[in-house]
């Protein structure tokens, strides 16, 4: 990474708020520039702040996070906003898509994964955990199944991109393996967009899981 990346935190519980900034303080790209208890604290944050990327809580006092997050991305949308999660949320995780975050970590992460994270979304792409799996392809809006049209067919270009997508791959690194440029991948990813009806990358990957069009 050759820039600084700016995060904020936004969880209601201190002691894990600490922790994250613990571990965060490991990775030398980034610098942790706020922490927020709730959604209206980090809006207040949001704007006298630079940030890059947002770690966001769901659940939480005063303001939650699927508000704070669909505030957020009208008042500056290219902020990229990661979901924060615990696996009793599920009900959450759909309005937290459709209000446009870029990935979903499940709160036991460890350093690794975290920067596996930060670094997908900061050059452009999706991430979410290893363990949210079985629920994109379980629970995830099961209604929009009868809005696709069940004849949508993806090119073979547009298939290899899904599928390193899925593995966690950036636009730029998508790119590179490919052979393509970037504005490419970008292109390929809007037309999927299209032919699917779906609203975010992350909700194309959830189509890609439930029909069975990437290995995992």
């Amino acid at each position: 990474m050759d820039r600084i990346i700016k995060i904020v935190i936004v969880d209601d519980h201190e002691i894990f708020r600490s922790g994250l900034k613990m571990v965060l303080g490991k990775l030398n790209y980034i610098k942790v520039v706020g922490e927020a208890s709730n959604g209206q604290e980090f809006l207040d944050l949001l704007r006298i702040t630079p940030v890059d990327i947002v770690l966001m809580d769901i659940e939480m006092p005063i303001m939650n996070g699927i508000d704070a997050t669909q505030i957020a991305l009208k008042e500056k949308p290219d902020l990229k906003i990661i979901s924060l999660t615990m696996f009793t949320e599920d009900d959450y995780i759909q309005s937290m898509m459709d209000a446009g975050v870029k990935g979903f970590l499940v709160k036991n992460i460890n350093k690794d994964t975290l920067d596996k994270a930060i670094s997908t979304v900061a050059g452009g792409g999706s991430y979410y955990s290893e363990e949210l799996f079985n629920f994109f392809t379980r629970k995830i809006n099961p209604a929009e199944e009868k809005k696709h049209c069940p004849e949508v067919q993806f090119t073979a270009r547009e298939k290899e991109i899904l599928q390193l997508l899925s593995e966690g791959l950036s636009n730029k690194e998508i790119a590179d393996v490919l052979y393509v440029s970037e504005r490419t991948v970008v292109g390929h990813k809007s037309n999927m967009l299209a032919k699917t009806g779906c609203k975010s990358a992350i909700s194309l990957l959830a189509y890609a899981l439930r029909n069975k069009l990437i290995i995992i």
